[in-house]
């Protein structure tokens, strides 16, 4: 036995709204996800922009050894990965007393 419910347009798209908004929405994330993967290396002005500081400060966290980098011809990449974790250890870092 079918049934027939009249609606108005709004109930209507309310009704859809809630069946597949959060199904559409998990699929406009996959799709976003897959068509801008995050880069994996990363240059000095890169992170110096996403850090909001300068890229003589990166340089002198590279060369002091908080942050791992690798040396490609005259470029220099990070790791995204081993900067969150570095940024992580120079939090830490800033805070400690010295005796």
């Amino acid at each position: 036995m079918d049934k027939i419910i009249i609606t108005s347009s709004e109930e209507l798209k309310a009704l859809l709204d809630a069946s597949f908004g959060a199904y559409m929405e998990k699929i406009e994330n996959a799709i976003n996800k897959n068509a801008n993967p995050p880069k994996s290396k990363l240059t000095v002005k890169e992170v110096a922009i996403k850090l909001n500081v300068a890229e003589l400060t990166i340089r002198n966290y590279i060369n002091k050894g908080f942050i791992k980098a690798e040396k490609i011809g005259r470029r220099i990449l990070i790791d995204s990965n081993d900067l969150e974790k570095s940024l992580s250890e120079v939090k830490s870092l800033k805070y400690r007393r010295s005796c």
